[in-house]
């Protein structure tokens, strides 16, 4: 512990901001990290059960979806589910809408990794020149400077770089994590896509086209008895 807060105090000043920078890019990535083991874990079988059952039952559908609701795979799906017999445009705007309202809650935290990526090595490299200032200002060199000024100097130097080699570790390490999270993203996107694709079909084999069906060959029916009974008064 004494030897992180030896390194740390070397760096000076600049170091108290590139190590929050630091924190908030393990915070972010902790959370992140709980946010999709739980979904990844449970969306297979959220979906599996969710499309099995609208095959048989919307109601039923609809009821598992509502128990995944603390994951965006069942808030995605229930929301076309919880509509009231409702035309496939409508369905699927729901699906797009709600779909774009999770994409959105996915990418959190995205802009603090990119703004710590940007930021970080700014700050390593404004550390390393305001200790430069400071160590080439404590030379002599109009008066001839000795032995011992040389190591000074050089480890001045040293010290002074301590910030540049912290800002890049924490970029580094904020990019990373921002990379997988953006693959984490795209694969999501695809597998909601997918999802939702599979459960606008259901509907439209299942339920919708059958009602249609159905409701024509009353119509047509309807119409045949009233031509009839026209027929037969006149």
């Amino acid at each position: 512990m004494t030897t992180v807060l030896d390194f740390l105090a070397k760096g000076g000043p600049v170091m108290i901001p590139i190590l929050g920078c630091s924190v908030l890019t393990m915070a972010t990535a902790l959370e992140r990290a709980l946010f999709w083991t739980r979904l990844l874990k449970r969306e297979g079988q959220v979906v599996n059960e969710v499309l099995d059952a609208s095959r048989r039952d919307l109601s039923e559908a609809a009821a598992l979806a509502a128990q995944a609701q603390d994951l965006p795979i069942g808030r995605f799906l229930l929301a076309p589910l919880r509509l009231k017999d409702p035309s496939p445009e409508t369905f699927r705007l729901a699906l797009e809408t709600a779909g774009d309202r999770e994409f959105v809650k996915m990418r959190k935290g995205d802009k603090i990794l990119e703004t710590i990526v940007a930021v970080a090595p700014l700050l390593g490299l404004l550390g390393t020149v305001t200790g430069l200032i400071a160590t080439f200002s404590n030379l002599n060199i109009g008066g001839g400077g000795t032995g011992e000024q040389a190591s000074a100097a050089a480890a001045g130097i040293g010290e002074a770089l301590i910030t540049t080699a912290a800002g890049m570790v924490v970029a580094i390490m904020a990019l990373l994590v921002f990379r997988i999270m953006v693959t984490l993203q795209a694969q999501q996107m695809d597998y909601f896509s997918d999802a939702g694709n599979q459960l606008e079909l259901i509907y439209r084999q299942y339920w919708y086209e059958p009602t249609q069906l159905e409701r024509d060959r009353t119509s047509r029916g309807d119409y045949a008895g009233a031509a009839i009974a026209t027929g037969d008064r006149l």
